[in-house]
């Protein structure tokens, strides 16, 4: 199968292509990226061919496309593939509006093309077998759930980077959609919609740019309340309040409260801190399985055997309608229903 990177505006893109490489079964052709420098960097850090543009990438004919663009300009290219009858896994959020996410899921069911949400936290491990335990009912009824999704600023994390490596466009309103709202909670929506079964009826948030300066134009912290169709609730806080020096490699946990007792779940957990005098400062080690690995298998699967993949087009659109609701329960000071 022959799959090519749209864009690698978006840091999880050199983890896919690491995977890409790896995989007996598929030839990764190439990248395009419309910042020339970084898309000659990756293209060969990856020995691999640096296409002018997206259209050019897409008149060769892949298979199938990974879109890791900024997620603004998610629908563009995904329009362009899809009209070309080119399968797309697309970054999440699948968009910055739920009117371009509700475009991009038509494009491609019109299209008759494969489109799955980038919601690689349904490969962990950890949430896995929470999933397992909810699904053989051993916890009998949920109650509520308290969870997390935190990180550093990502200014703060790449301040070493290259210039042309900087993920600047996380904290541009335009590009990103938001801050931490967008880039935080769309991953334990997924996961809470996948555990409970259940759809959100009712958002409730609260943001703020305590953390950081004012310097930064979207907000840095956040808390989220979800109600779900059943009556279950949820708790998100979804905030980047890690400081520079704090050695992060995901920061996605969680506990239910059920019938049955107390789940606790942190996604990251294996990881070894490593200290060093040359390196300035603690950092982890990962030695987990990763579910970035996972995830491209199961795409790759789902358009081989022309089925749709475990997390849709769909999955994405409910979560931006999530956080669109979120960002008007804020400005309004009030609960916002779906």
């Amino acid at each position: 199968m022959r799959i090519g990177i749209l864009s690698f505006a978006h840091l999880h893109a050199e983890s896919y292509a690491a995977f890409l490489q790896q995989m007996p079964e598929v030839e990764f052709i190439g990248i395009a990226d419309d910042n020339l420098e970084r898309g000659r960097h990756f293209a060969e850090t990856f020995g691999v061919r640096l296409y002018p543009d997206a259209p050019a990438l897409i008149a060769d004919a892949p298979d199938a496309v990974i879109v890791t663009s900024e997620n603004a300009r998610h629908l563009p290219l995904v329009r362009r593939a899809a009209e070309a009858g080119v399968h797309v896994l697309c970054e999440k959020p699948l968009a910055t509006t739920v009117e371009d996410a509700q475009e991009i899921v038509r494009l491609c069911r019109a299209a008759g093309v494969t489109l799955m949400t980038a919601f690689p936290m349904r490969f962990n491990a950890p949430a896995m077998e929470v999933k397992r335990q909810v699904e053989t009912g051993a916890l009998g009824a949920i109650y509520g759930v308290n969870s997390t999704n935190q990180g550093q600023l990502p200014e703060l994390h790449q301040r070493e980077s290259a210039a042309f490596l900087k993920r600047d466009w996380f904290v541009d309103p335009a590009l990103a959609g938001g801050g931490a709202v967008a880039d935080h909670v769309v991953h334990l929506t997924d996961l809470l919609r996948w555990f409970l079964g259940r759809e959100v009826v009712e958002v409730y948030a609260a943001t703020n740019r305590i953390m950081h300066g004012d310097h930064v134009q979207v907000e840095t912290g956040g808390l989220v309340m979800l109600t779900f169709a059943d009556g279950t609730f949820a708790s998100i806080d979804c905030s980047w309040s890690k400081p520079a020096g704090y050695p992060t490699w995901g920061g996605l946990a969680l506990e239910i409260v059920a019938e049955g007792g107390l789940v606790t779940m942190d996604a990251f957990r294996q990881v070894m801190t490593v200290t060093s005098a040359d390196a300035g400062r603690p950092r982890y080690a990962y030695w987990g399985s990763d579910a970035d690995g996972a995830m491209l298998a199961e795409f790759v699967a789902a358009v081989r055997e022309r089925r749709d993949p475990a997390v849709t087009g769909e999955d994405g659109l409910r979560a931006v309608e999530v956080v669109a609701a979120a960002y008007e329960s804020a400005a309004r000071g009030e609960p916002v229903h779906l």
